[in-house]
């Protein structure tokens, strides 16, 4: 009973600080400049995703806090879900010192939206992602939010296109309303990579009217993202907007078929993903069925292969006028050879940014199931610096960029006292801290444990399993 009062004072008062905090930042993030699509995505130069975190879902995170939580669903239940730490904004400054120009927030709305057909998307949902995109353009980012996969809901519409339509429309309506007074340094993206259905057409052995008519469906559904924002308060009728392509495939959106929104502003950029080859990019050390995992990247081939898919989208896009985001490319590092992931992710990003595209990395929390691996994740959120150095000398080679000045780069030090990690106070932070927690969490009310709030990890005054997998991350890294 204690532990779950102090959680619900700890998120009330929280909750009102986003929302003043959110207050001040609009008043200070509001300003909309005369400046074309095209020169504010060669603004953005490089970007990072916050992977894994507010697109976090799943029915069972609600079962997991009937059972261990105090029964009520909170914010942070789904933005740890998937292995993430409560962000702060330290994680965030940390992104704009490493270099990148612009944070992609991948949204799961979806969470604790009232589900009666009025798709009420809950306030302090919200207000959470008003706090992050607050920091986000604090820190002289740009930040980009959108409808992710969100529970699959929208890979539903063929079976009721007009119902699924109406969700769409009432929760941009809401999300632009909330967003209205922001500046042109943030940019709604219609949605992530749904926007195509295979139940429609197969691509590999569907006909070519229920090609036409998948595609008529993501080409409307787009068209409805710009009807909305248009429409709309606030800055939204001049807000830059970021089209989702048809299942973000470069080919697939560089067919004939696939058609950018009417938009009386003029103020769109197309978004495409690249996680090619797949058997390097997507799988980890085991084969399956549609492709064999690799370990290596950087063959003639290959290099052939994303000069080929680049000149596409440059050709069907950039050079008609069109900007290009490429908003997710990455790849595991679980089963890589270390250089060859530096050079894949070195190598699109080159590809891309000269063609003047803006590459955004796919980054999501270092995973505890490889505590091995010293670079899993590509972004380290509790150095709040990329785990790979040397793939940040090797970006910033790319863009120039030599860093932040001094004066912007927030210090911090740690004592004895408040060093994360060190709950036995002895000075360091090691392995008998971790068996400390570990102890503690069962049950144990070991002597050594003197300092829960260095084990606090999540920043959310609560210690739990989250905490202790952040600790032996942190430990390892």
């Amino acid at each position: 009973m204690l532990k779950s009062k102090i959680t619900a004072a700890f998120i009330a008062g929280i909750t009102m600080l986003s929302s003043a905090v959110c207050t001040e930042a609009k008043a200070e993030n509001n300003n909309m400049r005369d400046i074309s699509t095209m020169e504010l995505v060669r603004d953005m130069g490089i970007g990072i995703n916050l992977g894994n975190t507010l697109e976090s879902c799943g029915d069972w995170i609600a079962e997991v806090d009937r059972q261990w939580g105090d029964g009520i669903l909170h914010t942070e239940d789904y933005e740890k879900a998937w292995g993430s730490p409560i962000i702060t904004k330290p994680m965030i400054d940390g992104m704009a010192s490493e270099g990148f120009g612009v944070v992609r927030v991948p949204v799961a709305w979806s969470n604790m939206m009232e589900d009666d057909g009025t798709y009420t998307i809950n306030a302090d949902y919200t207000a959470r992602v008003q706090q992050i995109v607050d920091w986000v353009l604090d820190a002289d980012m740009y930040c980009i939010i959108n409808i992710h996969w969100d529970n699959g809901w929208v890979n539903k519409f063929p079976e009721d296109p007009e119902t699924y339509m109406n969700r769409y429309e009432r929760m941009w309506t809401q999300i632009a309303d909330s967003f209205k007074d922001y500046g042109d340094h943030l940019i709604f993206e219609s949605q992530n990579e749904e926007l195509g259905w295979e139940s429609i057409w197969n691509p590999w052995s569907g006909t070519q009217e229920q090609k036409e008519k998948s595609y008529a469906l993501a080409n409307q559904v787009n068209q409805k993202f710009v009807d909305v924002i248009r429409s709309s308060g606030g800055n939204n009728p001049q807000r830059h907007l970021l089209i989702s392509g048809y299942n973000t495939a470069i080919d697939r959106t560089c067919d004939s078929l696939f058609k950018m929104p009417n938009d009386p502003a003029n103020r769109m950029a197309i978004s495409v993903h690249y996680y090619t080859p797949a058997g390097f990019a997507i799988l980890e050390d085991k084969d399956e069925s549609w492709a064999k995992a690799r370990s290596t990247w950087g063959t003639e081939d290959d290099y052939k292969e994303l000069n080929q898919q680049m000149d596409m989208m440059k050709t069907n896009y950039v050079d008609k006028g069109i900007p290009v985001i490429i908003g997710e490319y990455g790849c595991p590092t679980v089963g890589k050879e270390q250089e060859s992931v530096r050079r894949f992710l070195s190598s699109v990003c080159k590809a891309a940014y000269e063609r003047n595209m803006c590459p955004v990395l796919w980054a999501t929390p270092q995973s505890s199931d490889h505590p091995d691996d010293p670079i899993n994740g590509h972004y380290n959120r509790t150095t709040c610096k990329l785990s790979d150095q040397e793939l940040k000398n090797m970006f910033n080679e790319i863009t120039g960029f030599t860093g932040k000045p001094e004066e912007e780069i927030p210090e911090t030090s740690e004592t004895p006292e408040n060093l994360m990690g060190d709950v036995n106070l002895d000075g360091i932070f090691n392995i008998a801290d971790v068996v400390a927690f570990q102890k503690w969490l069962l049950g144990d009310s070991s002597d050594e444990f003197k300092n829960w709030e260095n084990a606090d990890f999540c920043k959310d005054e609560i210690l739990d399993i989250y905490d202790f997998c952040m600790m032996r991350s942190a430990l390892i890294s």
